[in-house]
């Protein structure tokens, strides 16, 4: 009888243990541990950070203006080209702080 209630209040306790080792939702187990976490190894050594839902990063695909007064902004400012898009940079931390407009818009 000891033992067929012990039994029975392993087995009760057992399910509350599986929350604590469940994973991330979105990551793959692998994943789920790296640092930064969620990022495949090759895309960590190019500077790709983990996804952020309210910010945005600047990745390799950009071109600095370099005359920013040219198009009408100011100079004191980092500003970027992402394809035909403007956009101005935090330079210490790359995060992109507003959305200029198109290029094509700020030459007229």
């Amino acid at each position: 009888m000891k033992t067929r209630s012990l039994s029975i209040l392993v087995l009760a306790a057992m399910p509350l243990a599986l929350p604590a080792t469940a994973q991330p939702k979105g990551c793959p187990p692998g994943l789920a541990k790296k640092d930064p976490a969620c990022v495949p190894p090759g895309l960590a050594k190019k500077g790709v950070k983990a996804p952020d839902r309210d910010r945005h990063y600047i990745t390799d695909d950009y071109v600095i203006l370099v005359d920013p007064m040219r198009y009408g902004l100011e100079p004191d400012r980092t500003y970027y080209r992402l394809g035909d898009e403007v956009v101005r940079v935090d330079r210490e931390t790359g995060e992109i702080l507003n959305f200029i407009g198109s290029l094509a818009a700020l030459l007229d």
